[in-house]
């Protein structure tokens, strides 16, 4: 469970964890005024993450946060319990009351194993804040759980597999997309799109890679098929427009240029991680 700690030094995303400055996206002018605000500020601080909260919305525009593969530590889950974040009112993010008998996943935006690193103590206190309900987002059971996610849940660990990375360090950003006729259910709109972004440096460069996973939902969440969960390399640009979020112009002119659109008729999608340009 969440707990604030005044003396953490590790609280929060780091934006110059890679010996260059990679900053979280800010909001755009159309979606500025719907940020959560809390008595620190807009952004909730986590170990090893931190996030920004639709206040419309009640999930994250966007959960940024490191990752020292050199200090991972594989921690269990046993025992740790979804919560919700004491810092904002229950009312301002979605609980266990949308997923409950149901094939709705309650899916982590940072992942877990990707936040447990460092001493013993940040370790285990990451793992514990990934499981607040800020930090979650509803997903397809096919999507979400592991033996079936596919390309999306191996991003990071394809990156570590193919690319030599400079002191084993990635930062990352993900979050959902929100569009005006995203499918109603128990009162809240479910996002069908998700997006994430990994930067790293090489040879001493710094290199960003932009992805999007589109989920389809069934009107009674009771039947999909895993060949509905599309996942596209992108570039930022195309995130900007779907999002509303506008990334640093450094991570612009560090990424790999979109030639096509995505949708149907567009770009085919990721069928296996060797496709991915790193």
């Amino acid at each position: 469970m969440f707990q604030q700690r005044e003396d953490a030094a590790d609280r929060g995303y780091d934006r110059d964890f890679l010996g260059v400055e990679v900053a979280a996206p800010s909001l755009g002018e159309r979606i500025v005024d719907d940020v959560r605000v809390w008595e620190g500020g807009t952004t909730l601080p986590y170990t090893h993450f931190s996030l920004v909260m639709s206040s419309t919305r009640r999930f994250a525009y966007w959960v940024a946060w490191n990752i020292d593969g050199g200090a991972l530590k594989k921690l269990s889950r046993a025992k740790l319990a979804f919560v919700k974040d004491k810092r904002i009112p229950d009312s301002a993010q979605i609980g266990n009351e949308l997923y409950a008998s149901n094939r709705l996943d309650r899916g982590h935006l940072a992942r877990r194993a990707d936040v447990t690193w460092g001493s013993l103590e940040s370790a285990q206190q990451a793992n514990s804040d990934s499981f607040t309900y800020t930090n979650i987002a509803p997903q397809m059971d096919d999507f979400n759980q592991s033996s079936r996610e596919g390309v999306w849940g191996r991003l990071e660990d394809a990156l570590y597999d193919d690319v030599e990375i400079d002191n084993l360090r990635v930062s990352v950003m993900a979050g959902p997309v929100f569009h005006e006729n995203d499918q109603l259910y128990r009162g809240v709109a479910l996002p069908r799109e998700f997006w994430k972004v990994l930067a790293y440096r090489r040879d001493g460069d710094l290199a960003v890679r932009a992805f999007l996973l589109s989920q389809a939902l069934s009107p009674v969440l009771s039947v999909t098929a895993l060949d509905e969960f599309r996942v596209y390399q992108v570039d930022l640009v195309e995130l900007e427009e779907r999002t509303g979020l506008a990334f640093p112009s450094r991570m612009h002119e560090s990424g790999v240029p979109s030639a096509e659109s995505v949708g149907p008729s567009g770009r085919r999608p990721l069928s296996t991680t060797a496709e991915i340009r790193w």
